[in-house]
């Protein structure tokens, strides 16, 4: 291996650093960006608060479960509260911020909305757990699906991210998503409304975008996309944000392996059933079941 002289690695580092453009992320005198590796050992506190003793290396440590819960809220009440007022703060300094110290406000409130959301997702998560174990014949106890199934850990981790993108939060609600995703295959955007009893079986390949409603007791299997149709653009070329670009997913409705659902426009209703690789770009009524032609295959 060449071995490299202090003055070439010097010249490497004045070209990757932030003289060439490049803003630094995070520095010891300015607290400007949350953490990567922060909000997910901050994530897998959550779930251990939602499932107290199955997301650990071992047993709960102390005899009382309620006690130990008290724990773990404290300690991720101080990181989530630090990650938030940094991803604030961050996205402030880069709208210019004037120092109207509303950050801090602003992370207090998240937070406390959060921690007063936390029985009511846990609830909901509940819903989910029974809808998964209801669904799928290969399950064989709540347990089990808590600490095997990957749609479990996709909804968890969004219903908890869908929390602080409600709240306006920058930046951490997108990577808890994207590690979920980078867990288990599915990508649920952040700001998808997903209603209780949602069960996603396999789950790997499933896309559900940011504008996305789904209703309750909503059963998707592998690969389904609910997507965009097309992306609209202002009058110098700039893609738009924030329009209704995903589908809408009645309740009851069941969307089987490899369908893709299209546009903003497009409504799923009430009990229908779309089936396997069926391609949509146009709203379907309630109870309607979709599907291709069988084709006809040859075996020789």
């Amino acid at each position: 291996m060449k071995k490299w002289s202090n003055d070439e690695i010097h010249a490497l580092s004045a070209a990757l650093g932030p003289c060439n453009g490049m803003t630094p992320a995070n520095t010891e005198h300015d607290v400007n960006l949350p953490g990567t590796a922060s909000i997910i050992q901050m994530l897998d506190k959550f779930l251990s608060i939602m499932y107290p003793g199955c997301h650990s290396d071992g047993p709960i440590v102390c005899d009382c479960c309620h006690k130990h819960v008290e724990i773990l809220l404290k300690e991720v009440l101080e990181c989530l509260y630090d990650q938030v007022y940094r991803a604030f703060d961050h996205t402030s300094r880069e709208n210019k911020c004037r120092g109207c110290h509303e950050c801090k406000t602003k992370a207090d409130d998240t937070v406390t909305s959060l921690m007063n959301e936390l029985p009511d997702i846990r609830k909901m998560l509940q819903v989910d757990i029974q809808a998964a174990y209801e669904g799928d014949p290969a399950a064989h106890s709540a347990m089990e699906i808590v600490m095997s199934y990957p749609g479990i850990f996709a909804v968890t981790t969004h219903r908890i991210a869908h929390s602080l993108f409600k709240h306006n939060v920058p930046l951490i609600p997108r990577v808890m998503s994207e590690h979920a995703h980078s867990k288990t295959g599915i990508d649920i955007h952040p700001g998808a409304n997903i209603g209780p009893g949602f069960f996603i079986d396999h789950g790997t390949g499933v896309v559900i975008g940011e504008t996305c409603n789904i209703g309750k007791n909503v059963k998707l299997y592998q690969g389904v996309t609910l997507g965009a149709l097309s992306f609209a653009k202002d009058e110098e070329g700039h893609l738009v944000k924030g329009n209704k670009r995903h589908p809408d997913v009645e309740d009851d409705v069941i969307i089987y392996a490899g369908a893709t659902i299209l546009g903003g426009k497009t409504v799923i209703g009430k009990g229908a059933v779309i089936g396997g690789n069926v391609w949509l770009t146009r709203s379907v009524p309630a109870g309607a079941k979709v599907y291709n032609k069988t084709p006809k295959p040859v075996i020789m």
